[in-house]
């Protein structure tokens, strides 16, 4: 039912996806899917930095590598094989790139870790919330 497996993670607050790692990984084998593990970066303003992109490359460059070593480091958490389990950076709005992913890939299910509820997110974390709202696949919000 589900081949691919499309898992939002923010690699600089890895407790958001602990658990949901667990889930994906179980989802994953008893499928025999592949995940694929995304980070969404926030992108720079080229327009108020329009001096400064040399620098702004540079930066997302860093942030890129650093995001992709702490991914590889996250492969270690699940327990299928490594060649399974694919990872990418992108840089933008949360909610705008996983559903555009979600689309432009064959994904049959979004799983998403959440933060605990506060006052301000009622229910789920606010990009949870918005990715629920909005993608056309399933997605699995795990807490």
């Amino acid at each position: 039912m589900y081949k691919n497996i499309l898992m939002p993670v923010d690699v600089f607050e890895m407790d958001l996806s602990d658990k949901a790692v667990r889930h994906a990984a179980n989802l994953a084998k008893s499928e025999g899917a592949t995940i694929t593990l995304v980070n969404i970066l926030p992108s720079s303003s080229r327009s108020l930095l329009r001096g400064f992109n040399a620098d702004i490359k540079k930066f997302e460059e860093y942030m890129t590598n650093e995001s992709e070593k702490k991914m590889s480091e996250l492969k270690r958490l699940f327990d299928i094989a490594p060649e399974d389990i694919h990872c990418t950076v992108r840089f933008g709005n949360v909610r705008d790139e996983i559903i555009a992913m979600s689309k432009e890939d064959e994904y049959d299910i979004i799983v998403i870790g959440s933060k605990n509820p506060s006052i301000t997110t009622h229910l789920l974390g606010s990009n949870a919330e918005s990715i629920l709202r909005y993608a056309r696949i399933p997605v699995l919000v795990v807490r």
